[in-house]
């Protein structure tokens, strides 16, 4: 942010604190726009603290920086009284805001209070909105229950997302989970479509009955990628029935045990 400008931020921010306006809060925020234009360059600064990590791998832009930094602001000197006006405002956000608002949440104070916004971000297909809390996010990962990260990593796969980029899949895991997968891969199947082979990352731990079948029918398929996600669902089983699927393959389990192949190099 330009120096004038974000001096004159923080004044305009000191005032709302003083005064506790909602009015003024509300004000500033929607003017936001006219001060920091989403074209005006960035200057992330040196540090290397978690937060401008953050912000600089997903490239925030000023204008959204400044929109993160005043809601912190107003959070952190009293949350009990500007958490539930900072609700409003991202209820009746526009899409670019509420974008803005989904993917730097891990950034705000008082996370948990705005999980309702999170989870209905899932009910989106505006993927910008959808791809802003499930994509490159560690909020939900953290946050959802299992039924809502399920909804959201199925979502995720019926919209035809990058499923790479959702984080910590491995941590969140469950049996539901890879029953949905298998069910969601039969429908698919029986309708003679394929599904992205990254879809069964997180089966590994649950492997047995029709979730074995559709191991041994990915490592015999003619797509090499399918053939690699079988072999590394299997490996990471590590159970009797997993590994005699193996049988054969020997090349792909020796890229594995090798860390050739890992679900980061799955496609490559």
């Amino acid at each position: 942010m330009a120096a004038g400008k974000y001096a004159a931020l923080q004044a305009n921010i000191q005032l709302i604190k003083d005064k506790k306006s909602t009015k003024d809060l509300f004000m500033a925020y929607s003017l936001l726009y006219k001060d920091f234009k989403e074209t005006d360059t960035v200057d992330y600064g040196e540090g290397d603290d978690s937060t401008t990590q953050y912000l600089r791998h997903h490239r925030a832009e000023v204008l959204e920086m400044a929109r993160i930094f005043l809601l912190t602001e107003v959070l952190e000197a009293d949350a009990p009284f500007f958490r539930d006006k900072v609700a409003n405002i991202i209820q009746v956000a526009d899409t670019s805001e509420l974008a803005t608002f989904l993917r730097f949440l891990p950034l705000l104070p008082e996370k948990d209070h705005f999980k309702f916004t999170a989870v209905e971000a899932l009910r989106t297909n505006i993927s910008i909105l959808f791809d802003a809390i499930a994509l490159e996010n560690p909020y939900p990962a953290a946050h959802f229950n299992d039924q809502q990260w399920n909804q959201m990593y199925l979502k995720a796969a019926f919209m035809q997302r990058d499923l790479s980029l959702i984080m910590d899949v491995d941590g969140r895991a469950n049996k539901d989970l890879a029953r949905i997968i298998s069910d969601y891969a039969h429908e698919r199947w029986a309708a003679s479509r394929s599904i992205d082979p990254m879809f069964w990352r997180p089966v590994a731990p649950f492997l047995e009955g029709v979730l074995l079948e559709d191991m041994a029918r990915l490592l015999d398929s003619e797509d090499v990628v399918e053939r690699r996600a079988g072999a590394l669902s299997c490996h990471h089983a590590n159970t009797p029935s997993a590994k005699a699927l193996l049988q054969g393959h020997e090349a792909l389990v020796a890229a594995i045990e090798e860390e050739k192949l890992t679900w980061n190099t799955l496609k490559q």
